[in-house]
């Protein structure tokens, strides 16, 4: 009878033991394409007219598919006005404090929820102004990975987001296959201080993969490569069309989403090199459409530590015969 219980009881610890290493691959696994977005509320901030600001972001559960969810049944803020500013092109993984909305000085123990469907699976984020919710710039720079967990300075306190001017008009009319050119004028105060990264290189001048694949994280947290660029993306597009097939940008743009993959071009992948900044402060990049449409631009000034949006309303008619 005692060798039947401890085979049985043998039995069940396997039997565990299978069920527990299958979730912990499951949960694993990582997909290209074909999973769901989540809406992630952030927190919020106040106004200097005693208003408040609830901020927003999503995780997009893919690596490369990039969802188009338009504003309606898929994509909606409740209760009130459906749309409220809210992006209906989704970027790969995380992306933070995406955007944001404003609520009144009275909305007091209110909630403001973010609904996104797809595959149907429906998923909210729902809004408070709690007071665990409150974000300052030190939260921002902890959360995006520019500071680590419970460190700050007077230095990084006083850090003020970058200065941005564009150069071109925020609303342009355009046609299928002709470039777009977007400039804009970025200003910083310096810091947080650029990262002294290089690329590992072997003694030929290669790139030494195999330095890069045991090179450990020196951070529990996501980690931060820090130097200012101006990266332009898709934002809104056209209902029925796929953003991420027609449309392209040139030079290739620096990933405003959290890319941990090794060598990307991202302030998150692992020997990230900061772009050279241009001489006159002038950021300029071009972007061809393929298909017609209305095309919502948005332009992320980020020097590592904080970061300013700006948009860009793009009508692209069809091609000139």
């Amino acid at each position: 009878m005692r060798m039947k219980s401890m085979t049985v009881a043998a039995a069940t610890f396997a039997a565990a033991t299978l069920v527990l290493t299958s979730g912990v691959h499951a949960q694993g696994l990582t997909y290209s394409s074909g999973q769901t977005v989540a809406p992630v509320f952030e927190g919020w901030r106040d106004n200097h007219d005693g208003t408040f600001s609830m901020v927003f972001g999503y995780m997009n559960r893919n690596w490369e598919e990039q969802p188009d969810l338009p504003i309606g049944e898929a994509n909606f803020f409740s209760p009130g006005e459906p749309d409220r500013g809210q992006p209906t092109h989704f970027l790969p993984r995380r992306n933070r404090f995406t955007f944001e909305v404003r609520v009144p000085a009275d909305f007091g123990d209110r909630e403001l929820s973010w609904t996104l469907q797809r595959n149907g699976e429906s998923e909210s984020a729902h809004g408070s102004l709690r007071p665990d919710y409150y974000i300052d710039n030190v939260v921002i720079m902890s959360e995006t990975g520019t500071l680590g967990a419970g460190t700050s300075s007077p230095e990084l306190r006083a850090h003020t987001p970058p200065e941005v001017r564009m150069q071109t008009p925020t609303e342009i009319q355009a046609v299928v296959g002709r470039p777009v050119r977007l400039e804009a004028w970025v200003g910083d105060d310096g810091l947080p201080r650029r990262s002294r990264n290089r690329l590992p290189l072997t003694d030929s001048g290669g790139l030494d993969l195999e330095r890069a694949l045991i090179s450990p994280p020196i951070r529990i947290t996501v980690q931060k490569i820090i130097g200012l660029n101006m990266s332009w993306s898709v934002y809104r597009g056209p209902q029925g069309v796929d953003s991420q097939d027609v449309t392209s940008f040139n030079p290739p743009q620096v990933a405003a989403w959290e890319d941990t993959r090794p060598f990307s071009n991202s302030p998150w992948a692992p020997f990230w090199v900061p772009p050279e900044l241009p001489e006159d402060g002038v950021w300029v990049t071009e972007v061809t459409f393929t298909q017609p449409g209305t095309y919502i631009l948005q332009g992320r000034a980020d020097d590592g530590g904080l970061f300013t949006d700006s948009r860009v309303t793009v009508r692209v008619g069809p091609p000139i015969s």
